[in-house]
């Protein structure tokens, strides 16, 4: 073996060795992180599943009631969803629902959708979407009311007619312009409500 072979061989054992205590050490951060990005991860997920209930409505741990639920056209969804139970003094009072409203102008947009045991709206949250800024901005409490318009709302108040924009002869508001994704939330709910409707029992059993 030449000098340059046995240098190029010295060199590239080091980065071997470099490379694997590397990993090892990334390995080990991540496992000691994991903690805390799970608890983080809950945090979130408590939160905004918390924003579609009235806090004084339950008094349970929303997380440590989770539901798994089947893949549903009604949820838009395509793989087994969660759903959350809230309950007070151990009575179920209310379910949050995720949800999709697959035909949003950019894509999918994912729900979190609040229903009560009268079959009221308590709360609708987006959770992530990718429609075009300035368009989509009013889906979001953090630039519009928009989606407060759902809160009271039931399958049957309005009724299946009232359930779409006002351009499609609704009772719901939308940006000029811009139609196509309050449609799509309009309708996720709508069907969200109809899920719940056809599955009150097992979703508010004890």
């Amino acid at each position: 073996m030449t000098t340059i072979a046995r240098a190029a061989a010295r060199a590239a054992g080091v980065l071997l060795i470099f490379s694997i205590v590397l990993t090892a050490v990334l390995a080990y951060t991540y496992y000691l992180a994991q903690p805390n990005i799970k608890r983080n991860e809950q945090d979130v997920s408590r939160h905004l599943v918390a924003q579609t209930l009235p806090a004084s409505s339950y008094n349970n741990d929303l997380l440590s009631n989770q539901l798994s639920l089947p893949p549903s056209t009604l949820l838009g969804t395509d793989k087994p969803s969660r759903a959350w139970q809230a309950r007070l003094n151990n009575v179920p009072v209310a379910v949050v629902l995720e949800a999709t409203a697959p035909d949003g102008y950019s894509g999918k947009i994912e729900l979190l959708i609040g229903v009560n045991t009268e079959g009221k709206l308590t709360g609708v949250r987006v959770v992530s979407h990718k429609e075009t800024p300035g368009l989509g901005d009013y889906i979001e409490t953090a630039k519009s009311k928009w989606i407060y318009n759902f809160d009271g709302k039931s399958n049957t108040q309005p009724d299946g007619n009232g359930w779409k924009v006002k351009k499609d002869g609704g009772q719901f508001d939308y940006m000029a312009g811009a139609t196509i994704t309050p449609r799509a939330v309009v309708k996720a709910v709508h069907h969200a409500l109809q899920y719940v409707n056809e599955r009150h029992e097992t979703l508010f059993s004890n």
